[in-house]
């Protein structure tokens, strides 16, 4: 996809802009400094004054070759000595009316003369004042303007103008064949770019197309690349914008730039106007949910609400907006005949996963073994730019391991990289460490494969990565799930316990390494209570609620202290039956959980196929002496008989 943005024709180039200002500073300083040399040059003539008597003397000494009577002064110019050319400084004296000068200057021989004085002085202000005042002005003005375009406004006459980039037909380059995962999106897209296409036939039957359609998702999911590909595939003008583009120091300017942006859109109707990031101007205008009010954003909001209402729809132009926080935008916006129309752009699923794979893996060489249902697999949760980031992570690996394609390992380690960071090869643990790392590896492993509805292990490594992970234990799922039950979630709160309880086990000791486990594990057991209805104690009441679902999905409390507090208990209750359990599992494998890690220490990493082919020879019975006499006098007494 090719993101160049191409303006649309609003000034020149920025490169332009600033070649062609440096240009003219350079010209400003070099006429500014003619001029000063100039100026200097003239005043040079005057800067020695002598008495009017001193030049009556010089007169009657003969020491003045020439006089030049002007209409506030007289400028002398003194005979050379010696016949050679006199070089220096010229002298003057005020004007004084006096009747005998011009006798006592024939009488001499002194020739004298009086120009209009009145245009050279005129002149010398023009060139000394008024030009480079000029001039300065025009270069502080163009510079202003310079400035405002780069801001945004286009210079103070253009501050409230829209600075959309518009993208004519087919160079968005993008279409629906290069969106995947998000068929149901698509087709709630494809109605709207039918009515591109094809007005009249909605008009004729009396059928309104939506206004506006709001994408609604998680950062990541591809709004903005549906947006682009409903312009691409409708062959249209495309204008696309942020939010905080109209946003502006300058209070108005926002309501400007929208009046301004909907006429734009008229203009060149049929045509798609994306607003990207809207929460950032239509957030709701309730003071307790904003904390303050907002005159200059308010004021935007009310215009945005105005020119929704009333551009002409049969115009065939439709506003696309997205967000991920749809529950702070303002009600107005969302009401009908504005965004009609919420497009829920959800993280894919299995199969959406797969497909995207395939789609940013298009022109990357791959290998024979590469299965992308594995690697979807191994990134529930993971949404489109994530998806992305790992297939040029393994192209980027496959070349720094000097082949030419990428393989099923490469997808697997970017998946790692993904989501655990680099190796840190530099980092080198104390035996000791490194055998309390393995050991609460391996009890995750072994809650794993000694529970009922819990993931398969696919790896386990103590090789420490760069987001601070001494080690991880790595299990991939056989199929999606979308449900999970209690028996589930108590499951998984054992796994991640049974890291810890490995610890006690074995070392009779406790470290900080299981900090994040514990984490995850009081959150679902608290999940179970406050928001899955999972207990006898308070059954199906709701007592959190989930906000900014899209983002870090923060859980808010709805019930008082005493409920909290009972809920703390329930919470403690389940996190001590699950620890209980998980030592009860690793204590009964001990001996599995000894070999496989010691194996682990001397490996590093070990697969899942390893470590379950560890875990079935521990379990085997095997013979003792005692069941091996036993055996043999029971066979010696049955040949007796």
């Amino acid at each position: 996809m090719n993101d160049n943005n191409k303006p649309g024709g609003n000034g020149s180039p920025p490169n332009n802009d600033f070649k062609l200002f440096m240009r003219i500073i350079i010209f400003s300083l070099i006429v500014t400094f003619g001029m000063h040399l100039l100026s200097t040059s003239m005043v040079s003539k005057m800067n020695q004054e002598i008495k009017y008597s001193e030049f009556i003397q010089m007169v009657k000494d003969d020491e003045v070759s020439q006089v030049e009577i002007q209409s506030d002064r007289i400028l002398i110019y003194p005979k050379p000595k010696d016949n050679t050319p006199y070089i220096g400084n010229y002298y003057y004296t005020g004007y004084i009316k006096d009747d005998n000068l011009l006798p006592l200057l024939d009488e001499h021989n002194v020739d004298y003369s009086s120009p209009v004085q009145e245009n050279s002085i005129f002149m010398l202000f023009i060139m000394e004042w008024v030009l480079p005042i000029c001039l300065w002005g025009l270069l502080f003005m163009f510079l202003g303007r310079f400035l405002m375009k780069k801001m945004g406004g286009g210079g103070i006459m253009g501050v409230g103008k829209s600075n959309a980039k518009i993208y004519m037909q087919k160079e968005t380059g993008v279409t629906f064949a290069d969106v995947a995962g998000q068929d149901e999106a698509k087709e709630s897209l494809e109605e709207i770019i039918d009515f591109l296409h094809n007005p009249a036939k909605y008009a004729a039957i009396g059928a309104k197309q939506p206004r506006g359609a709001l994408l609604v998702g998680p950062p990541g999911t591809g709004k903005t690349l549906l947006a682009k590909a409903v312009a691409g595939e409708a062959n249209v003008t495309f204008m696309s914008l942020t939010g905080s583009d109209f946003v502006e120091m300058f209070v108005g300017v926002g309501a400007s730039r929208v009046r301004d942006l909907f006429k734009q859109a008229q203009e060149n109707a049929p045509c798609i106007v994306f607003i990207d990031e809207i929460d950032a101007i239509g957030k709701s205008r309730d003071n307790a949910i904003n904390g303050g009010g907002n005159d200059e954003r308010e004021q935007t909001l009310n215009q945005l609400l105005s020119e929704m209402d009333g551009f002409d729809s049969s115009k065939a132009v439709v506003v696309l907006a997205a967000t991920n926080r749809p529950e702070v935008l303002d009600k107005a916006l969302l009401r009908p005949g504005r965004f009609d129309r919420r497009i829920i752009v959800e993280k894919p699923d299995l199969i959406g996963r797969e497909k995207i794979l395939q789609v940013h893996a298009a022109k990357v060489k791959l290998g024979n073994d590469v299965d992308f249902k594995k690697i979807a697999l191994a990134t529930s949760g993971a949404v489109g730019a994530d998806l992305a980031n790992m297939v040029n992570e393994a192209a980027l690996r496959a070349v720094r391991m000097g082949r030419s394609e990428v393989l099923q390992e490469d997808l697997m380690e970017a998946v790692e990289v993904v989501i655990a960071g680099k190796e840190k090869k530099d980092r080198i643990m104390s035996e000791k460490e490194k055998r309390i790392v393995a050991f609460h590896e391996v009890g995750h492993a072994l809650a794993a494969a000694k529970q009922k509805n819990t993931q398969p292990v696919q790896k386990i490594t103590i090789v420490p990565r760069t987001m601070g992970a001494l080690g991880y234990t790595m299990q991939m799922p056989e199929e999606e799930h979308y449900l999970m039950t209690r028996d589930e979630i108590i499951s998984e709160i054992v796994v991640l316990l049974a890291g810890r309880s490995a610890e006690e086990v074995e070392f009779g000791l406790v470290t900080t390494g299981a900090s994040n486990d514990i984490e995850r594990a009081s959150q679902l057991a608290r999940s179970m209570i406050s928001q899955y209805g999972m207990s006898e104690t308070f059954d199906m009441m709701a007592l959190e609620s989930v906000q900014n679902r899209y983002l870090d999905g923060r859980a808010v409390s709805n019930c008082g202290d005493i409920t909290m507090a009972q809920l703390d208990q329930e919470v403690l209750a389940i996190i001590k039956e699950c620890h209980a359990k998980a030592v009860e599992i690793i204590s009964d494998n001990k001996k599995a959980l000894v070999k496989i890690s010691e194996y682990l220490i001397e490996k590093e990493t070990i697969t899942g196929e390893e470590f379950m082919d560890i875990l079935k020879e521990c379990d085997e019975p095997q013979e003792t002496p005692e069941n091996s006499t036993e055996e043999a006098i029971t066979d010696n007494k049955e040949e007796n008989s």
